[in-house]
């Protein structure tokens, strides 16, 4: 890493989170199980396969239209049809820290015959958003400044567990499942063409938006591909399966606005490639910093 001072950039979830985990975490770190650097960890604990994640959660403001920090973490674990198991408390002066910080780790068993990593993603894939793009952060930003719309807009906070587990039953052949937080659909893309070594196509007018959603964007200037998401998920499925899958996810209460949006290219290997409204080309890159900091 070429800086000496972390920066709200470098929690982004782009080029500059990148540059702090390859440059500084990973040399220390690194090891067969980590250096995939997956969203989450695959272990392999005699004989089975389990999966082990931890996500933390400094949302500001920490309530805000449609959930708070506590949705994000999942906090509301009923609904998520997970077990709180064990956890930990911490109390520090005043100042200290902002408000409330949450960590959360989950595990869980792997499927037999489920591969899914991010380095997957194979020409002809069909690629799959479960809803609408931006509603996350543009609530939160919302909330933030005080702002007020006609249409106000609502955070999407969502548990995908059941979703998750319907799409797997119809279909194990799924090669690639993120979640589109921090970055938005378009860091999480150019992180998977990049590990994957594919190139990538999606269409403008097939991505879900709501039009309070666009509207706020066009005002303030925002780009709702890079904004973040917290009750979505990105799924790469072989083509063959990628209606069936489709029809899983819209079958959820959490997946109505699904669609398919793009699919995987064997040229541009690295790049994500938009057609635009228009018939016209635009490379979705990978933001170097943040539009909004602070968003989950």
């Amino acid at each position: 890493m070429k800086k000496d001072t972390i920066l709200l950039d470098h929690g982004s979830g782009g080029k500059m989170s990148h540059l702090l985990i390859t440059d500084l975490v990973l040399p220390i770190f690194d090891n067969p199980i980590l250096s995939p650097l997956h969203d989450g960890a695959v272990l392999d604990i005699d004989g089975k396969r389990l999966a082990f994640s931890t996500d933390t959660f400094v949302v500001d403001p920490i309530f805000f239209p449609g959930g708070s920090i506590g949705d994000l973490a999942s906090i509301a674990s009923e609904k998520a049809g997970v077990k709180v198991v064990t956890g930990d408390t911490k109390v520090v002066p005043k100042g200290a820290v902002d408000k409330i910080f949450v960590n959360t780790s989950g595990i869980g068993k792997i499927p037999v015959g489920v591969d899914i990593s991010s380095r997957n993603a194979r020409p002809g894939d069909k690629i799959i958003l479960s809803g609408t793009i931006g509603d996350h952060g543009v609530a939160v930003l919302t909330q933030r400044e005080g702002m007020t719309f006609d249409a106000p807009v609502k955070s999407d906070t969502a548990p995908l567990s059941r979703m998750v587990e319907r799409m797997v039953s119809v279909c194990s052949d799924i090669h690639v499942l993120r979640d589109p937080t921090r970055g938005g659909v378009g860091t999480a893309l150019n992180e998977i063409a990049g590990k994957s070594g594919i190139g990538i196509k999606i269409y403008e007018e097939k991505i879900p938006l709501k039009d309070a959603v666009a509207g706020i964007c066009e005002l303030l200037g925002f780009d709702p591909i890079y904004i973040a998401n917290e009750g979505k998920l990105i799924a790469f499925v072989d083509p063959r399966y990628a209606e069936k899958v489709l029809a899983a996810i819209k079958e959820d209460e959490f997946g109505k606005d699904a669609c398919i949006i793009g699919e995987v290219m064997s040229d541009h290997p690295g790049r994500v490639i938009m057609e635009t409204r228009i018939g016209g080309i635009r490379i979705v890159d990978m933001l170097t910093g943040e539009q909004l900091p602070r968003i989950c």
